[in-house]
């Protein structure tokens, strides 16, 4: 009987040592547009981006991670480095709601069930859809095409975290994504029937945009026991 309630009890010990910490927060910082309208910065935030973000601890070592993101994506020719686009004069300005997936790898260690502080760099990949609105550019004028669009993606992220209390894990990152897209910025019109004559621009390259900023999350979850009682 004694060797039955030990084995339980054992059993029992491993199952909570691998229970997982959750974590969920907020996000907050700005966006900037890569593409064939405004300036070419890979990291110049100039519109504000907010947003939740959750992620359930697999290991100390990476974690399954979803964001649900709202910014406002702005292209200004003017703020270009290339004469071309400065005489040109386009400007847009073009919502999304980005909602995103995958995993995130730490470069050390990062337990949450220590009791001593922790911090350490970290990388993010996987999905991104972004919903925006459509439209295209008609003698320098932004005319809707009052349809929207999914432009899907690949999110590259590197950040620092750091826990600083027994619950709160504060970061700081910067993401750019690569989208399988190139109207988000009005330069490929979405409707078939306007592409030929309205479409302009680097036909080769893709839209990219960048989140720049920080993240506050609150850790939840069972610690792990391991106490023989």
């Amino acid at each position: 009987m004694k060797y039955i309630s030990f084995l339980l009890i054992t059993l029992f010990s491993i199952q909570l040592s691998s229970a997982q910490i959750h974590e969920f927060g907020v996000f907050m910082g700005g966006s900037n547009f890569i593409g064939d309208v405004g300036a070419t910065n890979y990291i110049a935030p100039s519109q504000l981006t907010i947003g939740g973000i959750y992620k359930w601890n697999r290991s100390p070592r990476h974690s399954w991670r979803v964001s649900l993101l709202f910014s406002e994506l702005e292209g200004i020719d003017s703020k270009s480095d290339e004469s071309g686009r400065i005489e040109r004069g386009y400007e847009f300005n073009n919502n999304i709601l980005e909602l995103s997936a995958g995993m995130e790898f730490t470069f050390w260690e990062f337990d949450l069930h220590s009791d001593k502080p922790a911090a350490t760099p970290y990388l993010y990949s996987g999905i991104s859809v972004a919903k925006h609105d459509n439209f295209y550019f008609e003698n320098g004028k932004v005319i809707s095409e009052n349809t929207s669009s999914y432009a899907y993606g690949i999110p590259l992220v590197l950040g620092f975290k750091a826990s600083i209390s027994s619950q709160l894990v504060l970061a700081f990152e910067v993401g750019a994504r690569y989208t399988f897209s190139d109207e988000l910025d009005g330069s490929v019109p979405d409707s078939e029937n306007l592409v030929e004559s309205k479409s302009f621009g680097n036909i080769n390259n893709n839209d990219w945009y960048t989140f720049t900023g920080v993240t506050l999350t609150y850790t939840f979850g069972r610690n792990p026991c391991f106490c023989p009682y």
